[in-house]
């Protein structure tokens, strides 16, 4: 549609504190239209409605903002990030489409907003969050918020845009949005981005955190995304190449962010990492089920690998390369032992274990999904802040 093109079945709406009901001629009410009701708090374990409409319409944009974004330097902030709870709910259904930390959503994963700027979310100067996701639904919508730390929201502010619409297409799929994470993934097993899901839809992509293993030396990102689709087992059809690969760098990732594809933080010294993809102008149709898995790999020199042996860190050489070629060290019945069998002396994979976090977002046929609810919020929050970090803000408060 043209922008200048104007559909006579359509109307405007935004639903804010302001204007909870997004009702014709009922915004600004409160103190006389005299800003009364630009934000409100949430105290400890409670929860807001931020929409609940009943009709046909589409969300267009979402922006909010909230205390965390404030100081987010804050260890508190960046707990509190993993500790608000979205969660959205489509047609009438009882389990939300989208139920997850509100951070990850937002694109501040591991409780760090950063200033970036995509093509799906906006974080103009790291303060606040603007969402473009399209999330159409043919009769009702309703989008909650749940403070589920212990202590009060001072402030928070949104602002839900949608347009009103008479119907929605035929082959119309709902917006979801599933948050897991593994503080230890199990060795030579691929980590989930995405578990698997039945119906018919579109994988539209993926937030990441990674707390790396202090125990491992070298780079953690050598593992490869697979994508199972409409009733793959053992072997995907789709595969990339690495980590840094599928957000479109390589040799490493540094912090960028480009238009689908960025690396918010990369944390060396305390081992922190985030990184998003967004697969718009590469789709990925399924129409059975789907699953998306990053393998736990990832790399150093021969040396150093041994040296981790030794020390008896948990860990299996895969490959090595060096400018000779490359050596598959599993393609035998017997793995071949980096140690003792006679092999080149070059850069190492290895699979290994971390600290895994991931928000995937996809299209689904139906209002709800088979997918597990979201975890206790300790388990969301803990492990952010390391002990150096934590003595550092104690002794700011002395």
């Amino acid at each position: 549609m043209e922008l200048f093109e104007v559909p006579p079945t359509h109307e405007s709406r935004w639903i804010s504190f302001e204007n909870p009901s997004g009702a014709k001629g009922a915004g600004a009410t409160s103190n006389q239209g005299g800003k009364g009701a630009a934000f409100e708090e949430l105290a400890a374990g409670e929860t807001r409605t931020l929409m609940d409409y009943a009709g046909c319409g589409t969300v267009r944009r979402m922006w909010l903002t909230c205390s965390p974004f404030r100081a987010p330097k804050d260890l508190k902030s960046r707990e509190m990030f993993r500790m608000l709870r979205l969660r959205m709910y489509w047609d009438g259904a009882e389990k939300p489409a989208v139920d997850v930390p509100l951070g990850d959503f937002v694109g501040a994963v591991l409780g760090e907003a950063t200033t970036f700027e995509s093509a799906l979310i906006a974080a103009p100067e790291g303060r606040s969050a603007n969402l473009y996701f399209a999330m159409p639904f043919r009769s009702h919508a309703k989008v909650t918020v749940t403070n589920e730390s212990d202590r009060r929201l001072s402030h928070f502010y949104y602002d839900i845009d949608l347009t009103l619409e008479p119907a929605q297409p035929e082959h119309m799929t709902y917006f979801h949005a599933h948050w897991h994470r593994i503080p230890k993934t199990a060795l030579r097993e691929d980590f989930e981005l995405l578990p698997r899901v039945e119906g018919r839809g579109r994988y539209l992509g993926v937030h990441v955190g990674v707390i790396a293993n202090p125990d491992y030396t070298g780079w953690w990102g050598e593992g490869e995304v697979k994508m199972y689709l409409d009733g793959d087992t053992a072997q995907p059809t789709i595969v990339g190449t690495g980590t840094e690969d599928y957000i479109g760098t390589g040799w490493g990732q540094g912090v960028y962010h480009n238009a689908y594809q960025g690396a918010l933080v990369t944390d060396n010294d305390r081992g922190h990492y985030s990184f998003y993809r967004y697969h718009i102008p590469d789709p990925v149709y399924f129409q059975k089920d789907i699953r998306v898995t990053l393998q736990q790999i990832g790399g150093d020199m021969k040396g150093a690998v041994i040296k981790m042996l030794d020390k008896g860190v948990e860990l299996l050489p895969v490959s090595i390369n060096d400018e000779n070629g490359f050596t598959r060290l599993l393609d035998g019945d017997t793995p071949l032992d980096i140690r003792k069998d006679k092999l080149p002396t070059g850069w190492t994979n290895f699979y290994r274990r971390d600290d895994m976090s991931a928000l995937a977002f996809f299209y689904l046929d139906q209002p709800s999904s088979a997918l597990p609810e979201l975890a206790p919020v300790t388990d969301r929050a803990a492990g952010l802040t390391d002990a150096r970090e934590k003595e550092k803000e104690k002794k700011l408060e002395q």
